[in-house]
């Protein structure tokens, strides 16, 4: 259809760094079967956004591990718990 808006379906390649975004927390836990693994990592060599995320997502996690625990506030525990019971 001439002037259509619709957006261009995905690329391959697209498709495939969403699954490397899908799978990546289990790469970096060392749980994925080491074929997937594999595939995984063949794409991110090949993949320079992906290279990018990884190393994002892997900092994202190093930082964390680093933070200590904080106790929530009473207030804010029993908002957060009134909300939750709230839903469905």
């Amino acid at each position: 259809m001439a002037g259509s808006t619709d957006p261009a379906p995905p690329s391959r390649s697209e498709l495939e760094c969403r699954r490397i975004a899908e799978l990546l927390g289990e790469y970096l836990e060392g749980t994925l079967p080491k074929h997937t693994a594999e595939l995984l990592e063949w794409h991110i060599d090949g993949c320079p956004p992906c290279v990018a995320f990884v190393n994002t997502y892997r900092g994202t996690v190093n930082v964390t591990r680093t933070l200590q625990d904080v106790a929530i506030p009473p207030e804010l525990k029993n908002r957060l718990l009134r909300v939750l019971a709230e839903k469905p």
